[in-house]
């Protein structure tokens, strides 16, 4: 019976509201509104915020970024250097894996070495993005 179920440790939902607060922080403190999303480790979203003035679309983009990077255990802006020398992979990736996003904002998030989720942000350059996302993750 023990190879029948196995455990898969996932963020709780008082750190991913911490997340999110410390990400709506720096967002704030450079003037872009963003929204947040937190997704657990089987890319269901955890928590969630769309600051006031955030762009509609910004919503799912972020939920998006959150679902790349848990579901492949990298950053997203990782995608463009794993893809761009590889036409096949290229074409197929960004056409073939729904919800894929391949530029910056979403990141796993790890606890011991172990994916627990993800933070995507959204709203922003995909520079401003990492950096808010980033700063979600410091809260850890």
């Amino acid at each position: 019976m023990a190879d029948t179920v196995i455990a898969s440790p996932t963020i709780s939902t008082a750190a991913a509201h911490r997340v999110i607060a410390a990400a709506e922080a720096k967002a704030s403190e450079i003037g872009v509104p963003m929204c947040i999303a937190v997704a657990d480790v089987g890319g269901n979203l955890k928590a969630f915020s769309r600051m006031d003035g955030a762009a509609l679309l910004s919503t799912q983009v972020s939920q998006d970024k959150a679902y790349t990077a848990v579901g492949f255990g990298m950053p997203t802006h990782g995608w463009h250097d794993f893809i761009k020398d590889d036409a096949p992979l290229a074409a197929g990736a960004t056409t073939g894996i729904a919800r894929l996003v391949i530029f910056g904002g979403g990141y796993p998030i790890e606890v011991d070495g172990a994916v627990v989720g993800a933070i995507g942000v959204s709203g922003g350059h995909y520079t401003q993005d990492q950096e808010v996302a980033e700063a979600g993750l410091a809260a850890l």
